[in-house]
């Protein structure tokens, strides 16, 4: 049994059952995929997969328990040539950011600008995506920790914890007749077009719930996953905008005025993740302390061990 093979029978699962998809994610000829399959078969003495008119079309019992085998060897192989690397080159390495775009754009330049003064021999990668896309980016391996709000469903493999939580204001333009109002409520902002974030992230889904909440239908003309995107169209005088207090810069957004908002929908808990039981890196350990100061190495490796999904930050 090699690694190879193991690798083989992940990529396979984790491209729907397409031995083309896999054979491309593995950067291999399709027939070479299929042998190696074959041979890992042939050496358990199980079918892994159920077959159709040679296609495949589910995992057998046995091949549900073998995948689960194959996947835990395969991160720990991971460990193993992270532990190398860390020994002989403390200081050179990559470190993958996977994290939403208000976070790369507004939370993180001071702590990447900072981290790179610490530890100049370091490549530092930022990938952006939706929350549900960030974290399984760190899930499959492909990124060291992921930044962002919760999504919705299960995140298997993962370890997340609370650093902080992120309010909402309102966006207008210069002059907007909501700047005259005392106090904000949803049956004022309900007369208005709204631009807000796109449907992936939970900021979106609670504003709608706080409107559903009060028996109204916001009127959602435009979204995105990019706050600027969202500041350029209220520029523009398309709707208001219902973002985060973090994408709001007074000195840069010139053309556009900011109100508090927390009152009338609930704050994001911006969480990061890590891979349970992951081996982590010095530098980036470093690095997570510098995002979350509460977050120090013993308590990450305390709650990666732990197994659980959550871990909230101590009162």
């Amino acid at each position: 049994m090699r690694l190879e093979q193991l690798k083989t029978v992940a990529a396979i699962v984790r491209n729907g059952l397409s031995v083309s998809r896999a054979a491309e994610a593995l950067n291999m000829p399709q027939p070479a995929v299929s042998r190696q399959l074959r041979s890992f078969e042939r050496e358990l003495g199980v079918d892994v997969f159920v077959r159709k008119q040679k296609r495949l079309r589910g995992l057998t019992r046995p091949g549900e328990a073998i995948v689960d085998v194959a996947h835990r060897m395969l991160e720990d192989a991971e460990k193993l040539a992270k532990i190398g690397r860390d020994f002989y080159t403390e200081e050179n390495g990559t470190l993958t950011v996977a994290t939403t775009h208000t976070q790369a754009r507004y939370a993180l330049p001071g702590i990447v600008e900072a981290f790179l003064r610490r530890h100049p021999k370091v490549r530092l990668m930022l990938r952006q995506g939706t929350p549900a896309e960030v974290n399984q980016l760190v899930a499959i391996g492909e990124a060291d920790i992921c930044i962002g709000s919760e999504p919705e469903g299960e995140k298997p493999g993962l370890v997340l914890f609370e650093c902080y939580s992120m309010k909402r204001i309102l966006l207008t333009p210069r002059n907007h007749a909501l700047l005259k109002v005392r106090q904000l409520t949803l049956e004022t902002l309900a007369r208005y077009p709204i631009i807000t974030y796109d449907a992936p992230f939970i900021g979106r889904s609670r504003i709608v719930k706080a409107f559903a909440a009060r028996g109204l239908s916001p009127d959602i003309v435009l979204s995105s996953i990019d706050s600027d995107v969202i500041k350029a169209y209220v520029e523009l005088g398309l709707g208001i905008a219902i973002v985060a207090t973090l994408a709001y810069d007074a000195s840069r957004d010139t053309r556009l005025r900011a109100m508090d908002a927390s009152h009338l929908f609930e704050p994001n808990t911006i969480y990061l993740g890590v891979r349970r039981n992951d081996y982590l890196r010095g530098y980036v350990y470093d690095f997570i302390q510098m995002f979350a100061s509460h977050l120090d190495r013993k308590t990450v490796e305390r709650g990666m061990q732990a197994g659980g999904h959550r871990s909230r930050r101590a009162s």
